[in-house]
């Protein structure tokens, strides 16, 4: 049905993004060609642009775009599509369309029996405009240094001397987005799947756009009502202590790296004294930090073996996340962070909380400059909602992971009890992106989109008191 609208369409679609541009009275999809090497994916895939308002219900506003990559089912069985939501905020999900459709796990789940629906978020990724801010650092705990968010306040600023509205790329818009989306697709039914950050954007819609939404899959889920820096410090530190908690209990990981809770501790005390020069080359907390955090979502198998030799001195673990810490577009992160999570948190509590665990305070700076950068900022009307449990009939299915820094399990199973006739799986060992390395959650989610109103198998998940799989 898709296709067969899109050659009387194309000629109509001659708009230019950004201000001054002609405008269209309604949201429009625009066909146009696949970019990235598609060579060797076994599945029909159809591109093309969404150009929707800025300012949605303003007659003078200006016109953005973002891409839409539709991955055509291989054994279509009438169901309807799934719209893939990426994390971050601040990531992307178009550009690596291609490489993950050649992942042997993609077949597994990925438009096996409907279509999937590939789209990056407003503002970022391969959209008009693209909030990205090169030359600035910035990573979940928040930016590494003060200059990295000095930066990042002034690429917000010239963004806004461009005309863009900050104000307007946040989870409420990209609800809204979706549904524009639909429309324009035709489409009367979408299923939603969504990771990381993705879950927060999928809730949005849930609360504010939910019409023709028929099953939702959240991977990772992070709740409106969850706090980003408040907390946050101790989640990683929880986390970290579950992994050392399971080396612990096996006899090979515990000779190879005994008393390693307690030793991290007085390394982290020693980073928190001030910057460490190792080898020649000096480490700040932040670094160390925010090497922990992103090194507890999805390394805990060699956790144990990294931070032994981060103890000893040999500082390669974190040398190899410092030079990777620009995987976000930093200017949209922040326009999510400053309108719906920052304005219901307090500052002062990021430094309570973790007092008294020099693990924990290491995440401590960087957290407090996410609150410097939106103070500079004005985000225009803070809703309440925004933080607010989100209430719905919509099948649910959240799949969390036993040990996760950002999105904890404690987090799902109370964010659950809104959604009326959710299904809650927790997997043991798992880390952020369930799915992605768990076949049995994997069927969860075929199955689930077959049929919502079913029980999942949970038969194939390992037991609560299956070991850890270290790397040694």
């Amino acid at each position: 049905m898709i296709r067969s609208l899109w050659a009387p369409l194309a000629g109509a679609f001659l708009l230019a993004a950004g201000a001054g541009a002609a405008r269209a009275a309604e949201p429009q999809f625009t066909p146009n060609a696949c970019k990235g090497d598609y060579a060797g994916v076994p599945y029909k895939v159809d591109c093309g642009t969404m150009t929707v308002d800025e300012a949605r219900g303003d007659p003078e506003s200006r016109r953005i775009t973002f891409p839409v990559a539709i991955v055509r089912a291989l054994e279509p069985k009438g169901l309807p599509p799934v719209v893939y939501f990426h994390g971050g905020p601040g990531g992307d999900a178009v550009e690596s369309v291609p490489a993950r459709l050649k992942r042997p796990a993609a077949k597994e789940f990925v438009a096996v029996d409907q279509d999937w629906i590939f789209f990056d978020q407003r503002g970022t990724g391969h959209g008009d405009p693209g909030m990205d801010c090169p030359g600035t650092a910035l990573t979940d705990a928040g930016p590494p240094s003060k200059k990295d968010a000095d930066g990042i306040i002034a690429c917000l600023k010239a963004f806004q001397a461009k005309g863009v509205d900050l104000t307007r790329y946040n989870a409420v818009e990209i609800a809204h987005d979706v549904q524009d989306m639909r429309k324009a697709l035709k489409l009367g039914q979408i299923d939603l799947y969504g990771g990381s950050y993705g879950t927060r954007i999928e809730a949005a819609v849930q609360t504010h756009a939910p019409q023709g939404v028929r099953a939702v899959v959240q991977d990772s889920p992070w709740p409106p009502e969850a706090a980003w820096t408040v907390g946050g410090p101790e989640m990683v530190a929880s986390s970290l202590y579950v992994v050392m908690a399971k080396c612990e209990a096996i006899t090979e990981c515990a000779n190879r790296y005994p008393n390693l809770k307690a030793r991290l501790r007085t390394t982290a005390a020693k980073f928190m004294a001030g910057p460490q020069t190792i080898g020649g080359k000096t480490y700040t907390a932040d670094d160390l930090g925010g090497y922990l955090m992103d090194a507890s979502y999805f390394a805990a198998p060699v956790l144990p073996q990294q931070l032994s030799k981060i103890i000893a001195g040999d500082m390669s673990p974190v040398d190899e996340f410092m030079s990777s810490r620009d995987y976000y577009s930093e200017g949209q992160f922040m326009t999510h962070l400053c309108k719906e999570e920052i304005p219901f948190e307090q500052r002062a509590g990021i430094k309570a909380g973790a007092k008294g665990d020099p693990v924990a305070e290491l995440m401590v700076a960087p957290m407090e400059r996410i609150h410097d950068i939106c103070a500079a900022i004005n985000w225009g009307k803070i809703s309440p909602i925004e933080q607010q449990p989100v209430k719905t009939k919509i099948p649910t299915l959240f799949l969390a992971a036993e040990i996760d820094p950002g999105c904890p399990p404690e987090l799902t199973e109370a964010a659950a009890k809104g959604y009326a006739g959710s299904q809650v799986v927790i997997v043991t060992n798992a880390t952020h992106g369930v799915a992605g390395t768990s076949p049995c959650t994997r069927k969860m989610v075929r199955d689930f989109f077959l049929d919502p109103s079913k029980p999942v198998e949970r038969a194939c998940l390992p037991a609560k008191d299956t070991p850890m799989a270290f790397v040694y």
